[in-house]
């Protein structure tokens, strides 16, 4: 599966505690990354300063689901579920 375009669930629904570049601490689940683009991509995704996790997370329609609503809502149910 390639990401949606215009989805960003994984930029917002899960924690990352990795360093991003201008969030040092990473960021919580539920907040949007900072490098999350208007049109909903990430600003950072060709960028060596990427988080490893951010780089290693692929599509899947398991974690993904059909749409990006769907997204959010499967994403935010791992976050819960492993945190």
């Amino acid at each position: 599966m390639q990401c949606r375009e215009g989805c960003g669930a994984c930029c917002v629904a899960p924690s990352i505690t990795s360093s991003i570049p201008g969030m040092p601490g990473g960021k919580p689940a539920g907040v949007a990354c900072i490098h999350l683009t208007s049109d909903r991509r990430c600003g950072i995704f060709h960028s060596p300063q990427r988080p490893r996790v951010c780089a290693e997370f692929m599509a899947d329609e398991e974690v993904c689901g059909g749409s990006a609503e769907e997204a959010v809502r499967i994403l935010s149910w791992w976050e819960q579920a492993t945190a």
